[in-house]
């Protein structure tokens, strides 16, 4: 069998909290809509410790936020420009589209302060298709999205359809988002229709049509091709992709466009204090760095 593409995380340890982050890559920006990729955790902070990102901005993209169930289950509080306060639990995703520009904070909620913290989870970005790359900024949280399981399998679909249902978070593009817990000896087949998709496997241990995959490694599946996890001894693995974009997109710290020079507007805006403030978080933010971690590449 030929070796399926792999992406090996570029990892980012801030204090008892590691985040590992796959896409953009040197070698591939995008799967299907989906440009940026972070996994965080497992971890459990320190009393006293916390997650407190500050108030940044986006644009051109939607945020995708995704928290695991189990041990190390925690939750986050978003604030954005909106005036949108929403505290991130498991099993709500969390759709935050930037548009024209957006700006919000994370971090962790009072009542685990004084517990220390846990985080375990995913965000992701999407690139929004050329037509709606401006579109106005919006929020929604989830939780009605579907599941489908069986005795040893189960994948709760966060976007777009998979296994014969749809979730109904919003979609600006044609994407497949899910999280697939096999329970030892579970099986689940993987759907063939996306124009491209990858998985991770981000606990226990899975593998591909016989290939095993490596914890936190993105792995890109065939176009086209019907293909199978399994695990032995129990896994979770997340599911991504969508439509292709034929239009390059560019990345630069927190912006995401179709044009450089949108990016360039963003920018000076920020430094010029020309987007919107966040209700409730208003006296800190980050500036922006001389060299960003995250940049796609020529």
């Amino acid at each position: 069998m030929t070796p399926l593409e792999t992406i090996a995380p570029v990892t980012h340890d801030l204090g008892a909290l590691r985040v590992r982050r796959v896409l953009p890559s040197r070698g591939r920006t995008m799967v299907g809509p989906f440009i940026f990729v972070d996994e965080f955790g497992p971890a459990q902070l320190a009393l006293g410790q916390a997650m407190d990102v500050r108030p940044h901005p986006h644009i051109n993209l939607a945020t995708v936020t995704w928290l695991f169930d189990g041990e190390f289950a925690g939750a986050i509080d978003h604030r954005d420009s909106l005036g949108t306060f929403a505290t991130i639990r498991p099993g709500q995703v969390n759709l935050m589209t930037a548009g024209s520009g957006i700006v919000h904070s994370e971090r962790s909620p009072a009542e685990e302060r004084s517990a220390g913290p846990r985080l375990y989870g995913m965000q992701t970005w999407l690139a929004l298709p050329d037509a709606l790359e401006e579109i106005a900024p919006a929020f929604e949280a989830r939780t009605d999205l579907p599941l489908v399981e069986d005795a040893c399998a189960s994948a709760r679909v966060i976007m777009g359809s998979l296994w014969g249902v749809t979730a109904p978070t919003t979609c600006h593009a044609a994407t497949i988002y899910a999280e697939i817990v096999l329970a030892p000896s579970g099986t689940l087949p993987i759907d063939a229709e996306a124009d491209e998709r990858a998985v991770m496997l981000v606990g226990g241990e899975a593998g591909l049509d016989g290939q095993a995959l490596e914890p936190f490694v993105l792995t890109i599946l065939t176009p086209g091709a019907a293909m199978r996890l399994a695990s032995d001894k129990g896994g979770r693995i997340m599911l991504l992709g969508g439509e292709a974009f034929a239009t390059r997109r560019h990345v630069w710290w927190n912006f995401v466009s179709s044009r450089r020079e949108r990016i360039e507007q963003a920018k000076a805006d920020w430094r010029e204090g020309r987007f919107p403030k966040v209700p409730g978080d208003e006296q800190e933010w980050i500036p922006i760095p001389e060299q960003p971690k995250t940049v796609s590449y020529p």
